[in-house]
């Protein structure tokens, strides 16, 4: 059973970089100093909302994973 967690979770660290990596926009180096171009607060829309409440789900699954895999491998040894 430890096993099946322990590839679950890198299955879900490698979605979740994914995830995370499509989401940078604005990573120009004006952006170090606050200069995004796109305002502070803005909505998100279609496509991109989807994607970030994807993100959340994904990072929840792995969040959940990683306690079990934590809660089984202590309870084993």
């Amino acid at each position: 059973m430890g096993v099946a967690f322990q590839i679950a979770s890198i299955v879900l660290a490698v979605v979740l970089i994914i995830l995370i990596l499509l989401q940078v926009k604005g990573g120009a180096l004006g952006s170090l100093m606050g200069d995004a171009g796109g305002g502070i607060a803005r909505t998100r829309r279609g496509l991109e909302k989807t994607l970030f409440n994807i993100t959340i789900g994904i990072s929840v699954a792995f969040l959940v994973i990683c306690i079990l895999s934590v809660i089984t491998n202590s309870t084993i040894s």
